[in-house]
């Protein structure tokens, strides 16, 4: 799309959409720059700054997204990969995609292979139970807060329940016993084949997904994926063998089968928002690279 067609934003539109970006984000970086500040860790709130790779700041700042015209714009605000012309400033999107082609196209591919499989929803979030197996409670990762049952009754759901992750970037994570009970053994090579939209860190991903695709995609984008990605760590702590109900998060006791049942219907909502979201990023990619180019 080239920016004599591209709509335009006049001046106080875009930045009328762009404070509202920034209030929004601040509602999240706040406290956690100020817990960062004072070398306090939050298990739950803290997760998406320090799992994923996006800064603080870069979550912050907006952009329109391909397509978009900002009228009245001041390159030196929005960076190189802006560009100025008589209509105004757009986003150089062929500049974009040469640099990030691979990766465009490896982003794409999976998305799309995610939303064309059925959703499972029986793992039950064994994941982060297959995290701590075998571990005492020094050695688990959230060693700070207690564990809601022993190290050998932890053991012991895990081996009665089974794992069903097929995730890679949650099985990465297991203890080495626990990866022998897994039915799957993920790895990155075989993500494509692998992810399902009713995996919980799939549905998350979708953040890392939109930020790998900012400036392409809507800054606003973005901060929708994050915002989910942050209720479903909530969830995924509530169901995990930690006890953080100090912090707010009443577990959801797994072992149990009524903890099941409210798992597996939190896990079924958070698909239902994640497939808007992944259609969301496809059709944003696909109005920024043109059939042929991924």
């Amino acid at each position: 799309m080239t920016a004599a067609l591209a709509p335009a934003l006049d001046l106080a539109d875009w930045r009328a959409r762009r404070q509202a970006h920034e209030a929004r984000v601040d509602a999240w970086l706040t406290p956690h720059l100020a817990r960062r500040r004072t070398g306090v860790k939050h298990p739950v709130e803290d997760f998406l700054f320090t799992y994923y790779s996006h800064r603080p700041a870069q979550l912050r700042r907006w952009h329109p997204g391909a397509g978009v015209v900002l009228r009245d714009a001041d390159p030196g605000d929005f960076g190189p990969d802006y560009t100025a012309s008589a209509a105004g400033l757009a986003l150089h999107t062929d500049r974009v995609r040469a640099r990030r082609a691979e990766s465009i196209t490896w982003i794409r591919t999976l998305l799309a292979a995610t939303a064309g499989r059925p959703a499972q929803f029986g793992c039950f979030g064994m994941h982060e139970w297959a995290m701590v197996y075998r571990q005492t409670q020094e050695q688990v990762r959230h060693n700070a807060w207690p564990l809601r049952l022993s190290p050998a009754a932890t053991a012991a759901v895990v081996e009665e329940r089974g794992v069903r992750c097929s995730h890679f970037d949650a099985f990465r994570f297991f203890t080495a016993p626990a990866r022998p009970l897994n039915v799957l053994q993920p790895t990155r090579e075989g993500q494509h084949a692998l992810e399902q939209p009713g995996c919980l860190h799939a549905n998350m991903d979708l953040y890392k997904w939109a930020y790998k695709l900012s400036p392409l995609v809507p800054s606003e984008l973005v901060a929708d994926c994050f915002a989910l990605a942050r209720e479903i760590r909530a969830l995924d702590m509530r169901a995990s063998p930690y006890d953080l109900a100090e912090l707010g998060y009443p577990p959801v006791p797994v072992e149990t089968p009524e903890g099941r049942a409210e798992y597996a219907a939190a896990q079924r909502g958070f698909a239902e928002r994640a497939a808007g979201l992944r259609a969301r990023l496809l059709a944003a990619l696909d109005r920024a690279v043109p059939a042929g180019h991924h």
